[in-house]
């Protein structure tokens, strides 16, 4: 059976994806239909991933001290994070189809688009997700996350 990952490193594995759904959308101009659902397909998992971790450490114990309450408050705002760029790509994407349409219903070379464009809801996602490495750096600076079990092992 394999183990289950701790969450320091269930944390480490949300932030790592993250960075890269980051990267992608920082170096993508493209309102691709494809690559949107590709991307808002992963902004959903890490979101899924933050709130399976959220439910793990609300189970852990009581939470009575700030510490662990601040600590799942960290984790929901990654959550949210996750959760608010999957719905500003599936507005991209939504507008993508929309452009595309009136592009192709057009009768003359004229055509007017309704704003915000795909990108601008590509750009609010890559803000959204810039929130996930602040969090997971606040959470290890202020040393919220709980020690593994195998680091309590005898040598």
């Amino acid at each position: 059976m394999p183990d289950r990952p701790t969450p320091a490193q269930t944390l480490d594995r949300i932030t790592a994806d993250a960075l890269a759904l980051h990267r992608a959308l920082r170096t993508s101009t493209t309102d691709h239909a494809h690559a949107l659902a590709t991307w808002i397909t992963e902004t959903h998992d890490l979101a899924d991933t933050a709130l399976y971790l959220f439910r793990h450490l609300a189970q852990l114990r009581p939470h009575t001290t700030s510490a662990e309450l601040l600590l799942l408050e960290r984790v929901a705002h990654i959550a949210k994070a996750a959760q608010d760029a999957g719905a500003e790509l599936a507005a991209a994407l939504a507008r993508a189809v929309e452009n595309r349409r009136r592009r192709a219903d057009a009768v003359s070379e004229r055509v007017v688009l309704v704003g915000p464009s795909p990108q601008q809801f590509i750009e609010s996602a890559t803000d959204l997700l810039d929130r996930i490495p602040a969090l997971y750096h606040a959470i290890h600076r202020d040393r919220l996350v709980p020690p593994s079990p195998l680091t309590h092992q005898p040598h």
